[in-house]
């Protein structure tokens, strides 16, 4: 879904133009670059579902930490704080937000394997809709991410352009943030 993350940064760009871009991507996959380094303790495992080659979507991730609903609110919550560091307070609550972001557009993807409370505590029900069982069904999901986070950013990029320079910019940036997208598709596709 790391596609699909980038693609929704890109679109809330375009209605939040304060907030760097570079930022916004970083604050779409922050959880993730926590479930790095607990992936790699053991800490947070990801299974290969029986009968699969463990490509997309074919894994249940034990992300018990990092991929729970807490969780992800403190993570949001810490992120925001230490950008209100250095940017004004709207766009810390954008960045935010944008992490917490994570959590929600995987919920439909991740199969029943994202808790409420860190570390699964009390066992209540796991949440997670499934979407990965149809590889064709979450790859269209997350293109139509990437395309729409592209697109809304183009626009918004092209109305504040002054300079031919400026839109010039803006294009590179536009077929930078979509082929980006597109080959990260493509090679989760693959299973890379």
């Amino acid at each position: 879904m790391i596609a699909g993350h980038f693609g929704f940064a890109a679109a809330v760009k375009a209605k939040a133009p304060r907030a760097p871009l570079w930022a916004l991507m970083l604050a779409s996959v922050w959880m993730d670059v926590i479930f790095v380094p607990l992936f790699a303790a053991g800490i947070e495992p990801i299974e290969k579902v029986a009968g699969t080659r463990g490509g997309y979507g074919e894994g249940i991730i034990h992300a018990d930490y990092t991929h729970s609903l807490v969780g992800a609110l403190v993570i949001a919550v810490t992120f925001g704080l230490v950008c209100a560091i250095w940017w004004r307070r709207s766009v810390a609550v954008v960045l935010a937000a944008v992490v917490f972001s994570h959590w929600l557009l995987d919920l439909p993807m991740h199969r029943a394997d994202m808790p409420l409370l860190p570390g699964n505590a009390g066992t209540l029900p796991l949440l997670g809709f499934g979407l990965w069982r149809s590889a064709v069904a979450s790859a269209l999901l997350e293109l139509a991410l990437v395309l729409g986070g592209t697109f809304l950013y183009a626009r918004a990029a092209a109305k504040v352009a002054r300079t031919p320079e400026d839109a010039k910019r803006a294009r590179t940036l536009t077929f930078a943030l979509a082929g980006a997208g597109l080959v990260t598709l493509a090679l989760n596709l693959a299973g890379q």
